[in-house]
């Protein structure tokens, strides 16, 4: 069911009041919610990068030719063919522990993970190397929790104002309306970053081909003004916009 199945399964409790608040991992979370809800607070975000995990190879440019590369997200699989494109992707699903045991059992022989998510879980050793956003754009959203709440419970809203974290608010809002702009899912090669600081915003992003063959990538910097949530989506939709003819042949696959 891809990563929505689970986000969709948290979104029908609190449509039903079974709770009353949603945690959710951003990168997860489709752009469109369910009528009458709504994301309320952002944390602050921890660190975007990817990871580089293996056991053979200190850098993604040393593992051997044909070596086996374990992903299951088609937006890593094409920045790693743009990369190598003499590796073989396998799939790989499950946990982030699941996944490591993949690894240490020799099923692939590198891999992908979030470094936010090895960091929160305590075994961010696991790195074999942390690789720069400069080069290595993540997941739209990655590194940030956000909290969904009911439209009308007032009082959780309230309640939870004291956690966002609006910097991150800023550049998450930046990311999904860029993806929205795209159609984008997490079935489609996206990836970007934003950055909310000193009254500016900082954006990139790019599409890719699945086969990491071709991609196209555009950037923004400015000032964010005195409606900065405002802005943000605004740059992200016009950056969307601007790259959707060129890349809608990749996103209707």
């Amino acid at each position: 069911g891809g990563k929505g199945l689970f986000v969709k399964e948290l979104e029908d409790a609190l449509l039903r009041h079974d709770v009353d608040l949603a945690v959710h991992s951003m990168k997860d979370v489709p752009t469109d919610l369910p009528a009458g809800l709504t994301l309320t607070a952002f944390l602050e975000r921890e660190d975007p990068s990817e990871a580089f995990i293996s056991l053979k190879a200190a850098t993604i440019a040393d593992l051997p030719k044909g070596a086996r590369f374990g992903t299951s997200s088609v937006r890593r699989q094409a920045q790693i063919l743009r990369a190598r494109p003499d590796l073989e992707v396998v799939l790989l699903r499950g946990n982030v522990d699941t996944r490591l045991r993949k690894l240490d059992a020799g099923e692939m022989d590198a891999m992908l993970l979030a470094y936010a998510g090895l960091k929160r879980l305590g075994v961010q050793d696991r790195a074999t190397r942390v690789l720069s956003t400069s080069e290595w754009l993540p997941s739209l959203g990655q590194g940030v929790i956000g909290i969904e709440i009911r439209e009308t419970d007032t009082p959780a809203g309230e309640m939870l104002a004291v956690l966002n974290h609006q910097p991150s608010q800023i550049a998450v809002l930046c990311e999904r309306a860029f993806q929205a702009a795209l159609d984008g899912s997490c079935r489609t090669p996206i990836a970007g970053l934003a950055h909310a600081s000193n009254g500016r915003l900082e954006f990139r992003g790019e599409v890719l081909a699945p086969d990491g063959s071709d991609a196209v990538a555009t950037s923004a910097s400015t000032a964010l003004g005195g409606n900065p949530c405002a802005t943000a989506e605004k740059i992200g939709r016009e950056r969307g916009l601007l790259l959707q003819p060129q890349a809608a042949k990749w996103l209707a696959l």
